[in-house]
């Protein structure tokens, strides 16, 4: 059965200085982050998530910069469905607060893919 996705939700850049990046963001864009713990800052940009990730953290994939999170109703399901199809598991699903679900795995040929349910955010 294919994923049905609701569209691009939330690209996820890592930073090793969290605070001077989420100085920067807000300053840049004007807004102030809607989600703002040690682990992960969140910015509501135009209806989309703009998030900012420790790089050092244990949960952030090596060697990727960017990772875009599509918007789909059951993480868990999508997750199984990628990885039956050949991805590799990065992330397995795990609620990260407020209700949000997030899981990434890598396409065959090496690219990040992140899947998330925000409840947060309007289909």
């Amino acid at each position: 059965m294919p994923i049905h996705l609701h569209g691009l939700r939330t690209a996820i850049y890592l930073t090793h200085d969290l605070d001077a990046a989420k100085q920067w963001y807000t300053n840049a864009f004007g807004v102030a982050p809607y989600f703002d713990e040690p682990f992960y800052v969140g910015f509501n940009i135009g209806g989309y998530e703009l998030g900012l990730h420790p790089r050092d953290s244990a949960a952030a994939p090596v060697g990727v910069g960017v990772t875009a999170y599509w918007g789909v109703d059951d993480v868990p399901a999508a997750f199984a469905h990628l990885v039956a199809a050949g991805a590799i598991a990065i992330e397995e699903p795990s609620e990260v607060g407020g209700g949000i679900i997030v899981a990434s795995v890598f396409d065959p040929w090496g690219n990040a893919l992140g899947l998330i349910f925000n409840p947060h955010f309007s289909l």
